[in-house]
């Protein structure tokens, strides 16, 4: 088809994300308006680079995956000499990030918590199966197929990695990084990227029942994250959550990786949660 830009809807340091449809996509009195994509336009690095890598990391991933209910799609790939678009799926719902923080469409709603997050895990819960682990799991690259939020995807591999043990620290988002991913009290010490993913998780999920955050960064120096290290009970203490999600989150927020849930225990978990306020 014939793709027109409409709209940006976000930019990075890797590009611009455009909104765009399809112009010569067929319409008709039930579907008057075109198809719409979302367009991500990566800027080409040199080859051989650490950004060249990250894109074919990202590509290969995004390819890998695409298909399951849970992320988000990948319809084509095309190269100019300036950039490499890739064809997304337009999700009108925006992300997650504006879910919680913009619209509360979380506040008190047990089911719809419920049902967005067992969605988040059957996502993350693909790409483990596949072996690829996302590194940069957040609310902003969490994405709502409709307004409702009806359909949850994942998107935005462009940190993905298909080694399950890393010793690449600082990578993602600082407040959503664990503790082994950050380094600095673990001893910079090899971790298992899959635990890390659960990690954030957990973070984006206290997000989704409080609209914040429980601490800055997962590290001693941040007081709130020394006194949940110091006192298990500290997250029901200061958050308004049921004893169910304060059980689910400190399943979560372990500091030794190998004591953190699984996401299949993790699944099962939430659907047992009789409320999480």
């Amino acid at each position: 088809g014939r793709l027109r830009f409409v709209e940006v809807l976000g930019e990075g340091g890797y590009g611009v994300v455009y909104r765009a449809t399809d112009e010569t996509s067929p319409t008709s009195s039930s579907m008057p308006d075109p198809k719409q994509y979302a367009v991500k336009a990566l800027l080409k690095a040199e080859y051989g680079s650490r950004r060249w890598q990250y894109h074919q990391n990202e590509i290969a991933a995004h390819k890998l995956l695409t298909g399951h209910r849970n992320v988000l799609t990948l319809h084509d790939i095309i190269d100019d000499d300036k950039y490499t678009y890739l064809i997304l799926d337009y999700c009108s719902g925006g992300d997650l990030f504006s879910a919680i923080s913009e619209k509360h469409q979380f506040a008190g709603n047990d089911a719809l918590v419920k049902d967005t997050f067992l969605q988040i895990i059957d996502g993350v819960q693909a790409c483990h199966n596949k072996g690829i682990f996302h590194r940069d799991l957040k609310p902003d690259n969490i994405f709502c197929v409709d307004r409702e939020l009806n359909k949850i995807v994942i998107g935005d591999f462009g940190l993905a990695t298909a080694e399950r043990s890393s010793d690449t620290f600082g990578c993602g988002s600082a407040y959503y990084m664990s503790p082994e991913c950050i380094g600095q009290d673990t001893g910079y010490r090899t971790y298992d990227v899959a635990a890390s993913d659960v990690w954030s998780l957990g973070v984006i999920l206290t997000n989704m029942l409080v609209g914040r955050n429980p601490w800055n960064f997962a590290q001693f120096s941040d007081d709130a994250f020394f006194n949940y290290v110091e006192d298990n009970h500290y997250l029901i203490r200061t958050l308004p959550i049921s004893k169910s999600a304060w059980f689910l989150l400190n399943r979560m927020f372990t500091w030794s990786a190998r004591d953190r849930v699984g996401l299949d225990e993790l699944r099962q978990m939430v659907l047992d949660v009789d409320t999480f306020f």
